[in-house]
């Protein structure tokens, strides 16, 4: 700790996270441009397909889609605005209530994602998952669940209300 308070990291902590910051960024690039190069879909996009197949009726509140993918509001609407205008997904009033809006995909939107997974998970395995041992890829998802834990423990906005589908899955 210096003068100011800080807990600097040191040489080997400052190498470890670089390496974090860089090869995420390059996986999420790879995993991205592999499925516009393939399906003409973002890694955004993607997830939001795969959240709403997660659900009865593959449809979710406009709110509780965007926690899922812990994205703004804002960037999901515009997102989702792209889906619609595809095709794959499409917005309407809430029948819970009249107020809210949801987003419910497709069949075709449904078929999309069956024919984008393979390309998906593929570029999970081969650029992540079949680098390391299982042990240590165990341990990258216990880092990232304590680090998810302790974001969302220290800001009460982006705790995941009950009956709301989590955050925490990468869809991998």
């Amino acid at each position: 700790m210096d003068d100011t308070g800080v807990r600097w990291l040191d040489a080997e902590e400052q190498q470890h996270w670089r390496a974090l910051v860089l090869g995420t960024t390059l996986l999420f690039d790879r995993l991205d441009s592999d499925l516009h190069r393939r399906h003409g879909i973002s890694l955004a996009e993607y997830e939001i397909l795969v959240r709403l197949s997660e659900t009865d009726g593959w449809r979710l509140r406009m709110a509780q889609l965007a926690d899922s993918v812990r994205h703004s509001r804002s960037r999901v609407t515009h997102t989702v605005k792209r889906l619609e205008a595809a095709g794959l997904v499409k917005r309407d009033r809430s029948p819970d209530d009249g107020r809210g809006v949801d987003c419910t995909m497709t069949e075709e939107g449904m078929r999309l994602l069956e024919t984008m997974a393979p390309t998906h998970v593929t570029g999970v395995r081969e650029h992540l998952v079949d680098l390391t041992s299982a042990e240590d890829f165990r341990t990258v998802g216990r880092v990232m669940n304590l680090v998810s834990d302790h974001l969302i423990a220290g800001h009460p906005e982006m705790e995941i209300r009950e009956g709301e589908p989590d955050g925490g899955d990468t869809s991998g």
